[in-house]
């Protein structure tokens, strides 16, 4: 060691003295500015005589102001880039008032009438076709009473037809007693009263054990039977055409029972496959067994595997029957054979028929079936089409298979669970890898996420969820419906929408939760009458069809079947929520910009409309 540091070179004198004086004026600067900045230093000026001593007691010193993450400056836009609001939408004539723009009645003659075509939906395509006005509200108007008294009664004012009442006196649809609409629970099946008619089908098919949750209504009336089965807690999907009765959907939905416009006609029912627990059809004048049997091949189509299919009326019980209907004995006889049948051909099996109701049921795989279709004169499986897709996507004469079983035990697609267990386990279409990008992780991580936001829309936003002012909503977004899952327990039903648009058919994750919903295009208008929504939540929405469609027209759209006493929660990107909510201002609507749960650095915000506390 001695020897290495003999070789350093040595510093001189001179060097040292050059380091030591840079070091010391260094060290002199930095002292001048620590005293020179420093809020205790007194001025380099004297200070005239009148001035006080200064004292650097820190008791003197003014607090220091809270510390500002916000941009204290913003550029303005140039002047000419501004352009003045646009001028509040009109109110529609009020020939409007129950306007449905995809089942317009002047639009319905267009198209013939073979197989009920006009009927289905035709919406207005071209923009001078589309109105740009706001649906105005009945004369009269009122609030619609709270469920449960809402499924008995409801305001003639709001729904003014008297020709449902006159049509169906003798059948107890509904009935006018001063200024309410009463509904005694009869039908065309049931004219003695719905819970009878239940309680009789009940004793076939378990209607209380959690094994039957979601239901079909097809060619509903006014929604009675979806209504008792609420009672059971089935939630049931109740269906009927726009037809000479008119207000039938709209009397349901004005009740709270979940139902909405449509018809078994040329394009598949809005819903997935193997959806329905139970599809019931009371007098519901279906030609069943005309088309070689299309129309209960679309049943079929929709069936979870097990499910049933109920049928009650002609040409059921046709031997005792068939004088009231107006037909011939030979008649009956020929189309309850054709309808036996197909049935078989579906490789259905008949469970029983007591009374005027018959019930078969659904196979839960096809294995025998396959082997069975190759003995009897049976329609073909459906090969290359998406059994899925059921948005304007036309019906088809071939049996939907289900998917592939090992033994004759399984249930094809995988089981689900009894309600209510069912809400919150695991979907079989999750469970088994169909939905891209989506696992049983993802589903768990998603209720947590809709439990939280849902959580801080009922404190903050939507308060009277648990008072019942709430009882019809509506999803436009679904997802793997989250939101609704995070609802069940309040006193609501939510119809869940998937977007025909999205990256993901979640659909059919929905129904195996035991929820229910459709398909839809937000482009054009959905098959209700107006104000039929207490609450409507839109996620990412606007950002979904931000190019393909006008923004005026979708809020439109919701401003149409949003109740006047209504709540609305669009949840967005900011950029997103800033341009909505300046087009809204069109629509005279009084929001607000909200952040989420996550707070102010979350980018998603929340526009809120709440037009009951204004």
């Amino acid at each position: 060691m001695s020897i290495l540091l003999s070789h350093l070179p040595k510093p001189n004198i001179r060097t040292l003295s050059l380091l030591l004086a840079t070091f010391s004026l260094s060290l002199i600067s930095y002292l001048l500015g620590i005293y020179t900045s420093s809020p205790f230093s007194l001025p380099l000026t004297p200070s005239s005589s009148s001035s006080p001593p200064l004292h650097c007691h820190l008791s003197s010193l003014p607090a220091s102001p809270p510390l500002q993450f916000l941009p204290q400056h913003t550029l303005p836009l140039p002047t000419s880039s501004l352009s003045p609001p646009l001028p509040p939408l009109p109110f529609c004539p009020s020939n409007f008032t129950h306007h449905c723009p995809c089942q317009d009645p002047s639009r319905e003659r267009l198209y013939p009438t073979r197989d009920l075509e006009h009927r289905e939906r035709h919406c207005p395509v071209a923009p001078a076709d589309k109105y740009k006005c706001r649906i105005p509200r009945p004369h009269g108007y009122k609030t619609p009473p709270r469920w449960p008294m809402s499924r008995d009664r409801a305001w003639f004012k709001n729904v003014p037809s008297k020709r449902l009442s006159e049509a169906k006196k003798d059948q107890n649809w509904v009935r006018v007693e001063g200024d309410w609409l009463v509904f005694p629970g009869g039908g065309t099946s049931f004219a003695t009263g719905v819970k009878r008619y239940v309680d009789q089908m009940s004793k076939i098919i378990p209607l209380r054990n959690g094994e039957i949750r979601t239901a079909l209504d097809i060619g509903c009336g006014v929604a009675s039977f979806g209504g008792h089965l609420l009672d059971r807690k089935i939630l049931t999907v109740s269906i009927a055409p726009r037809d000479i009765h008119e207000a039938q959907v709209q009397f349901a939905l004005e009740r709270g029972i979940p139902a909405m416009l449509g018809v078994l006609s040329i394009h598949r029912l809005p819903f997935p496959s193997r959806s329905f627990d139970m599809v019931h059809c009371a007098r519901c004048l279906v030609p069943w067994t005309a088309h070689d049997g299309l129309y209960l091949l679309e049943i079929d189509r929709v069936l979870r595997p097990g499910g049933y299919w109920v049928l009650s009326g002609p040409p059921i019980s046709w031997r005792s029957l068939y004088k009231g209907w107006g037909r011939t004995k030979q008649d009956l006889e020929e189309e309850q054979m054709a309808i036996e049948d197909l049935a078989r051909r579906l490789c259905w099996r008949k469970v029983a028929e007591k009374g005027t109701i018959a019930v078969w049921r659904k196979p839960t795989n096809h294995i025998h079936c396959a082997k069975k279709a190759k003995m009897v004169k049976s329609h073909s499986f459906c090969v290359g089409s998406d059994p899925d897709d059921a948005w304007y996507e036309n019906m088809e004469l071939c049996i939907t298979p289900l998917p592939k079983a090992r033994i004759i035990d399984d249930v094809a697609g995988g089981p689900t669970e009894k309600w209510p267990k069912r809400l919150n386990a695991i979907p079989p279409r999750i469970e088994s890898g169909t939905i891209n990008g989506i696992t049983a992780e993802t589903y768990k991580n998603d209720g947590l996420i809709w439990g939280k936001r849902v959580s801080n829309y009922v404190s903050h936003y939507i308060k009277g969820m648990s008072e019942g002012q709430y009882r019809n909503v509506l999803d436009m977004n679904a997802g793997l419906g989250g939101f609704a899952a995070a609802l069940a327990k309040y006193p609501v039903w939510v119809m869940n929408v998937v977007p025909s648009e999205g990256v993901n058919n979640t659909l059919g994750v929905i129904y195996e939760r035991g929820l229910i919903g459709t398909f839809m295009n937000w482009c054009e208008a959905f098959s209700t009458y107006p104000r039929t929504y207490d609450f409507i939540h839109a996620y990412g929405v606007f950002s979904l069809y931000m190019n393909k469609c006008d923004v005026l027209d979708i809020l439109i759209e919701i401003d149409r079947i949003l109740r006047p006493e209504g709540a609305l929660i669009i949840r967005d990107n900011v950029d997103v929520i800033t341009r909505v909510k300046e087009v809204s201002q069109r629509l005279s609507w009084k929001g607000r910009i909200v952040n989420t749960e996550k707070g102010p650095f979350d980018p998603e915000k929340l526009l809120i409309i709440d037009n009951s506390i204004y």
